[in-house]
């Protein structure tokens, strides 16, 4: 189990890297069009196969995600990988907060409960 960790942290380091990877001027065009695609798919809530489909919704994170950054590595030359290596280091090890970020997600969630609250309450009055 700690194998899967470390695997999971290397490449959860790989795909901030493949980030600072895509701002890098010596890294071809189809390597950054191809980085764009791994990391949005990385960062993004959204899957292919949803997660809560038993088994396959989570194959698509094991498989495709660790597929697309070992490609996408084969694509960036070495000295740009070692350097966004170490500003995904760095910036792991710094583990930023957005908490207005946060604020807007907590705001919509209580909004959202208080709008269902409301509409059941209303409900409720006519059944």
């Amino acid at each position: 189990m700690g194998q899967w960790k470390q695997q999971a942290k290397k490449i959860k380091r790989d795909v901030y890297a493949l980030y600072f990877a895509y701002r890098d001027q010596r890294v071809p065009w189809y390597a950054k069009v191809f980085i764009a695609c791994v990391v949005a798919y990385a960062f993004s809530p959204i899957d292919l196969v949803p997660d809560f489909i038993p088994v396959l919704g989570y194959l698509d994170d094991l498989v495709l995600i660790p597929l697309g950054v070992a490609l996408a590595l084969k694509m960036i030359p070495a000295p740009v990988m070692e350097e966004s290596r170490d500003k995904a280091e760095r910036l792991l090890k710094e583990k930023p907060k957005n908490w207005v970020a946060g604020a807007i997600i907590l705001l919509i969630w209580v909004s959202l409960l208080a709008l269902i609250l409301a509409w059941v309450t209303k409900f409720a009055k006519f059944a």
